[in-house]
């Protein structure tokens, strides 16, 4: 969790959450599905990305890797492969 790897992979997903999170939000405004205005939908957005990383230092705290990935899934060295 202490790598420059960790928090890269960390900031990448968190903007990826941010931009997804505000295109369907925007979307859903654009729709007449939300009534939410451009500042709501950015802040709503923010809020996305601030979970976001939250849960990667969370996953991370125990790992190298940001969240559950293939390598996590991969028998560590030593351990009995399943």
């Amino acid at each position: 969790m202490f790598t420059a790897q960790f928090w890269k992979a960390t900031a990448e997903r968190a903007i990826k959450t941010f931009a997804q999170a505000l295109l369907a939000i925007l979307g859903a405004g654009g729709a007449k599905l939300l009534d939410v205005d451009f500042v709501g939908g950015l802040l709503a957005a923010l809020m996305a990305a601030v979970i976001s990383v939250l849960t990667s230092i969370v996953g991370g705290a125990t790992r190298q890797a940001p969240s559950w990935g293939p390598e996590d899934l991969k028998p560590r060295a030593g351990a009995p492969a399943r």
